[in-house]
């Protein structure tokens, strides 16, 4: 079993040094920007998916292998982390959130650089992990995220959806017709995920769970990381596998061509 430091932060903040200052024993740091994500634009999106042979290099070099398990972590419930979880999983890897991230570890925490468990002091080996290809079945496009008859969940903020504030992206609001699932609210006050029939709740009530033989329902946010966070959610809560829009709304919000809608209303926020 691997354990893995993916802490990252929007504004601005090293993931990496905020390991080096304290982690779980034992865990390596996976870097999200490196390994979790491609080259940066404005017609990819800040975060798209990584080219295959680059994923498979970034887990080999902090020792995940084809036959690891891995269990990931963050400092904010796990909505950072879902991302690697969501990657390894749709490859065909054992992979897991620490439910409640680093704050549920109640010992002393590592400091410094990671080091191999089984020899004290010693880096940590390389591993074989063969490249993936991402499955088609598990994506959606742009087109897929604007068409109207999709179920499309935004799991960004209120304020991000409805365009009160938007910090990073060009304009602000939402893919027209999408719903509003923040993803830090499948979360408790403690950061660990609300009981199983509270998630199914969230989900119904923005318009999930309807016929099971109907098309997967889409999650996007910002940059097509924190909207992993929701269709974990959603696996959890028993609606089974969803589709991740990867360029969400960094690259959506960059095609002056396509329509944006603001505000929000009950029936759109879970």
């Amino acid at each position: 079993m691997v354990l893995a430091d993916v802490r990252w932060y929007l504004d601005g903040r090293s993931g990496r040094d905020a390991y080096d200052r304290g982690h779980i024993p034992g865990a390596v740091f996976v870097d999200l920007d490196r390994w979790l994500a491609g080259p940066a634009s404005p017609a990819a999106g800040r975060h798209p998916l990584p080219d295959p042979a680059t994923f498979a290099e970034g887990m080999s070099s902090v020792g995940i292998g084809d036959g690891s398990m891995v269990v990931a972590y963050d400092d904010q419930g796990g909505v950072i982390a879902a991302r690697l979880v969501w990657m390894l999983r749709v490859t065909g890897h054992d992979a897991a959130l620490l439910d409640g991230g680093i704050q549920s570890y109640r010992a002393t925490l590592e400091t410094g650089p990671p080091a191999n468990p089984a020899r004290a002091g010693g880096p940590v080996p390389p591993r074989p992990f063969t490249p993936p290809a991402w499955p088609a079945d598990r994506l959606a496009s742009i087109e897929d995220a604007s068409d109207p008859a999709n179920t499309v969940i935004d799991a960004r903020a209120p304020e991000r959806f409805s365009g009160e504030d938007e910090p990073i992206d060009p304009r602000g609001g939402h893919i027209p017709g999408a719903r509003n699932l923040p993803c830090r609210s499948n979360l408790d006050s403690e950061g660990r995920f609300l009981p199983v029939d509270a998630l199914r709740g969230r989900f119904e009530r923005v318009g999930v769970g309807g016929d099971p033989g109907g098309v997967p329902m889409i999650s996007y946010c910002g940059s097509g990381v924190t909207a992993c966070h929701n269709l974990l959610a959603l696996e959890l809560a028993g609606f089974g596998q969803g589709r991740l829009y990867p360029g969400s709304w960094s690259q959506y919000s960059h095609d002056e061509a396509r329509p944006v809608e603001t505000g929000t209303g009950p029936e759109r926020v879970g």
